[in-house]
């Protein structure tokens, strides 16, 4: 993502994280036990217009910039909060939307994957933030089995704990935003972040 209003945009977007508290620093125990220096949940931005508004424009325009037009021909979203990614973005940038149940349905066709779907399409997989890559890689599995290419996926943030890793190894090339440890640097510069907070964070990512 290189164009003049990138710095800009992931200024405004790291400060409006941290005000509804969407990034949080301290220590934080995660759903699979493991402790953490910092907790993301971009879920809250929706209750929040204002922050949602900016999150949803700037990604929207890092799309624009990051692939072409015709690289890809619709949007995938992940419950949850990639749905309130993908659902705006997509009809910002004019794409069809499809959606990737967790479940399949217990009745009807039992399909994972919900919206029109032609085979031979490409989609990007959009999520809002990355840590190992399994949800992402699930819904890619799930898409590719209706006759979709997916070479793509694409999130809000990446936590750097291996899931760019995990998707090349799955032939999926990953594109992030933006990283955590670049918020860690843009929040420190504004002084909205301590340095004993930074470097909790920055040895837990080198500790991956």
């Amino acid at each position: 993502m290189a164009w003049k209003r990138r710095k800009e945009l992931l200024e405004e977007l790291a400060m409006v994280l941290v005000k509804v508290k969407a990034i949080q620093f301290g220590t934080f125990t995660l759903a699979s036990g493991r402790i953490s220096s910092y907790y993301i949940d971009l879920r809250t931005i929706p209750s929040y217009p204002g922050a949602y508004r900016t999150l949803v424009e700037a990604y929207g325009e890092y799309l624009k910039h990051e692939f072409k037009e015709s690289s890809y021909d619709a949007i995938a979203g992940i419950p949850t909060a990639g749905l309130t990614l993908s659902s705006p973005v997509a009809l910002q940038l004019e794409k069809p939307m499809i959606y990737v149940r967790k479940d399949e349905k217990d009745h009807g066709r039992g399909k994972l994957v919900e919206g029109v779907t032609r085979p031979g399409w490409k989609v990007l997989v959009v999520d809002d933030v990355i840590t190992t890559g399994g949800s992402i890689l699930s819904a890619v599995e799930a898409i590719r089995a209706e006759g979709c290419e997916v070479e793509t996926a694409s999130v809000v943030i990446d936590r750097l704990e291996g899931g760019a890793t995990a998707m090349k190894k799955n032939d999926v090339r990953l594109h992030a935003m933006t990283d955590i440890i670049e918020l860690v640097k843009i929040l420190r510069g504004e002084a909205l972040l301590s340095t004993d907070e930074a470097n909790a964070v920055t040895t837990q990512v080198h500790r991956r």
